[in-house]
């Protein structure tokens, strides 16, 4: 484990999420394998490199019944340096997080805050609506409405199993 946390980290998903497949669930334990290895947290871990500034903001993604809600920690950043995408099913978040110039001069010892770009890939469920996503950012999270598609919703159906 990295030096972050000895808790491990869990991830909620609801049954039949298209990240409840198998390629899902491979993803999620790459993810945790390089978690462990600190390559998670930019600066350290096996693979550190000096000047390296990327950030892997925290997302939430809760199921409202008929909508989801997606929230993405973007602390210190404004909605003209986040751009965001949906294409087949995968919504891209990116943005940069810029270095304030007055810091250098203002004699800190030290700092502790990210500064640099980011690009986060969220694997959506597949009864989504893509034309009624809709965002906001207020005091730091960007909070994301993405409504399910009714169509979807109406196709589904349960199977009998036969004896």
């Amino acid at each position: 484990m990295n030096d972050q946390s000895s808790v491990p980290a869990t991830t909620k998903r609801s049954a039949g999420s298209l990240l409840d497949t198998p390629i899902g669930r491979l993803r999620d334990e790459i993810d945790r394998l390089f978690d462990d290895f600190g390559i998670g947290m930019p600066g350290r871990g096996i693979f550190a490199f000096p000047g390296r500034t990327e950030l892997m903001p925290a997302v939430d993604l809760a199921d409202k019944g008929d909508h989801y809600e997606l929230a993405v920690e973007l602390p210190g950043m404004e909605e003209k340096d986040i751009d965001i995408e949906v294409s087949e099913g995968v919504l891209s978040i990116s943005g940069e997080k810029r270095e304030q110039s007055e810091k250098k001069e203002a004699g800190y010892l030290m700092s502790e805050r990210r500064y640099g770009s980011f690009n986060r890939r969220i694997s959506l469920p597949p009864d989504i609506d893509p034309d009624s996503i809709e965002a906001k950012v207020r005091q730091g999270v960007l909070k994301l409405e993405i409504k399910k598609d009714q169509e979807v919703q109406k196709r589904k159906r349960k199977i009998k199993i036969k004896a």
